[in-house]
């Protein structure tokens, strides 16, 4: 067989691989209108490129869209979400692990590029003759070699690559987008929890009280004779497990001033530092829709980054298949001779190689294999990551609807409660019950005040569940 017929049998070799498999491209149609609709949005995010020390970070700020915080009229709010932003320890590594991936695009683009290597090797050398002693002479010499290899990237395998890398850093962004979306969410809840628990403390602290006063009354009841002993129990139990509610509160509001403290890098023993405002002070001026459509998860970072990962795993794939083509390497030598007796001597070559792997045991067909199953399992995740994430929308939703509906229920209840604590009053006034029933009467009305507050305190963290759920464009 002459060298034609082998070459030519090696590439049907090489080739017959990737003619049975079809090309690796995006199959399914929606993740083909999701990835054009995702290239629509890049062009308006305008994600950073170039990253230098000059960068303007206000694209931070577009990442938590601060008209939704602004939208609670509380400037402590604002301040809390500020702090977030610029000295969170998880966002600080979220930004550097983007700074990571932009360099790791940097080092694979330089494997695109020729390498070029210049050595400088200074020598001495003398002559004479053997047994004569006969001094022929020495002198100094100089070379300075320069090697230039590059492999000619006429099947575009490297620019691939290069682009593969670039998927994951596009990914990082992402990742660092969802990460700011989360610390501000995070923040926000722990806030409006705070908020709630401040509130709802006052009121327990009144009930206590109330109690206290009751079980006193009972006690003085009971010496005369008026009330039975089980009775002046049952006053003393509520009155014990009220303190008990109240000492759980004051931790639960501890606990959360730490967490808020580590969300905006203070130090928790700071806590006393932190302002808290009034429930009654925070006004949610925006309106809350009672629908989204479905679209809406085509902006959310997760859903984004699900799209960027299956591109990747299409550009390995094909990859995979360029390695069954063979690698041509183009080196080029350049040597310059110069010595104390010598003119100038120079030495070029130019030489190229084309190099195909015949045997490799079976690496590149697995390898290709490997590359469509991580193919298949990106497309599963973003199947996956679709479903879940109109579950979380849906889920917001309904739990800012129900939660809603409660908080109307239980103004109206709150309402009822005040009237019918109005008649009690005048009631007492006019020696027609005892001074007992209408305490027991002002308690229930804490109750219920405490019963509004917690459900308000619940609608606004589902606001900010909402707001995390649809990727903060809410």
């Amino acid at each position: 067989m002459n060298f034609k017929k082998l070459f030519s049998t090696l590439m049907l070799i090489s080739f017959l691989d990737m003619s049975v498999l079809p090309a690796f491209a995006i199959q399914d149609t929606k993740v083909q209108q999701d990835a054009k609709a995702i290239k629509k949005q890049e062009k308006m995010l305008k994600h950073r490129v170039k990253r230098n020390k000059n960068y303007n970070d206000d694209y931070k700020y577009g990442y938590v869209n601060m008209d939704f915080w602004k939208s609670f009229n509380d400037k402590n709010l604002d301040n809390y979400i500020n702090l977030a932003i610029k000295n969170n320890y998880d966002l600080k590594m979220a930004t550097l692990n983007v700074d990571e991936y932009y360099q790791n695009v940097k080092l694979q683009f330089a494997n695109e590029l020729p390498n070029a290597t210049v050595g400088f090797s200074p020598a001495y050398s003398k002559l004479s003759t053997i047994g004569k002693g006969l001094d022929i002479g020495s002198e100094w010499s100089y070379a300075t070699p320069m090697l230039i290899n590059y492999e000619a990237d006429i099947f575009l395998k490297n620019r691939d690559k290069t682009k593969s890398v670039k998927k994951l850093y596009e990914a990082s962004q992402l990742d660092e987008r969802a990460a700011y979306i989360s610390i501000a969410a995070a923040v926000g809840s722990v806030y409006m929890n705070l908020v709630t628990l401040d509130e709802v403390i006052k009121y327990q602290e009144n009930i206590v009280a109330l109690r206290k006063e009751i079980y006193e009354i009972m006690q003085e009841s009971n010496k005369q004779g008026l009330v039975s002993t089980s009775d002046t129990v049952k006053a003393n139990k509520a009155y014990v497990n009220g303190t008990s509610d109240l000492i759980n509160y004051k931790k639960n509001k501890e606990i959360l001033m730490h967490q808020l403290a580590v969300l905006i890098g203070e130090s928790p023993e700071n806590i006393n530092e932190l302002k808290i405002s009034k429930l009654s002070d925070i006004k949610y001026s925006k309106a809350i829709p009672t629908s989204i459509s479905s679209e809406i998860i085509t902006d959310r970072p997760d859903y984004l980054k699900s799209i960027k990962m299956l591109e990747k795993m299409g550009i390995d794939v094909r990859v995979a298949k360029k390695e069954f083509l063979p690698s041509i390497n183009i080196t080029g030598l350049a040597m310059f001779l110069h010595g104390a007796n010598n003119p100038i001597d120079g030495l070029y070559a130019v030489a190229a190689s084309g190099m195909l792997p015949v045997f490799t045991g079976g690496s590149r067909i697995a390898n290709l294999k490997l590359k469509k199953v991580q193919y298949d399992k990106a497309l599963e995740s973003y199947h996956k990551t679709n479903l879940t994430a109109l579950q979380e929308v849906n889920d917001a939703l309904i739990s800012v609807k129900r939660d809603s509906e409660k908080l109307d229920k239980h103004k109206k209840q709150l309402a009822l409660e005040n009237q019918d604590f109005g008649y009690t009053q005048q009631r007492y006034k006019q020696g027609v019950i005892s001074k007992l029933d209408m305490i027991q009467m002002q308690e229930n009305l804490l109750s219920v005040n405490q019963l509004v507050a917690n459900t308000t305190g619940n609608c606004y963290v589902d606001y900010i569940s909402l707001y995390k759920a649809v990727g903060s464009k809410l």
